[in-house]
């Protein structure tokens, strides 16, 4: 037996870079899997804290929901650190390609994210949903299988991610948050890239005051 189905979670901290500014952060580390095998959702600011979550089970790959550097700075790093140095597949939705160059002009990730594709791990599906906004790229991860999905920068607790600096759009983060997430059951587990859990229903009550 695999083992159960589950989430496990970190927080690592570190630094945001753009637009000529620096903040420290702490983010949310997400790994999806069951005993054997898993996705890590984020590659934040270090392999070690990653990998401490991953906890040698097999990486079947890496999922960025965008490509700010506090979201993918570690990324080919872990890809080689992986699964005994075998490494992992990094995805990553194309429209976030000016973002990624920003941190890493040596490297590119493995494979584009488009909206609705589907990945099995440990017996069940991650979709992913492209919510551009936040980032050109974004995408969050639905798992239906357990009731949540891991929303990166697009929606936190208490309302929208932030769209005050380049390649950001408020209108139309607000409207893939309208049009991809507040569709989903008022129940599902909202587990973000900075900060505290939500749930769509508490978000989209909130939005009324948006």
């Amino acid at each position: 037996m695999a083992g159960r189905l589950r989430v496990d979670h970190a927080v690592s901290s570190g630094t945001f870079s753009l637009d000529g500014e620096t903040f420290d952060v702490d983010n949310n580390i997400w790994v999806v899997g069951d005993d054997d095998e898993c996705v890590v959702i984020d590659a934040p600011h270090s392999v070690d804290d990653i990998l401490a979550v991953v906890a040698g089970r097999r990486v079947k790959a890496i999922l960025l929901t965008h490509a700010h550097d506090d979201h993918c700075r570690v990324a080919p790093a872990l890809r080689e650190a992986v699964n005994d140095g075998g490494g992992a597949p990094i995805f990553l939705h194309p429209d976030d390609r000016p973002l990624w160059e920003l941190v890493h002009t040596d490297h590119l990730w493995d494979l584009d994210l488009p909206d609705g594709w589907e990945l099995s791990v440990a017996g069940t599906t991650v979709r992913t949903l492209h919510t551009p906004g936040h980032a050109p790229g974004a995408c969050c991860f639905l798992v239906e299988d357990l009731g949540c999905v891991f929303t990166g920068d697009t929606l936190f607790h208490g309302g929208p991610g932030a769209t005050g600096r380049s390649y950001s759009d408020r209108p139309l983060l607000e409207s893939s948050i309208r049009t991809k997430l507040f569709g989903l059951p008022d129940d599902t587990v909202v587990h973000t890239g900075h900060g505290d859990d939500t749930t769509i229903g508490a978000e989209r009550e909130a939005s009324a005051s948006w």
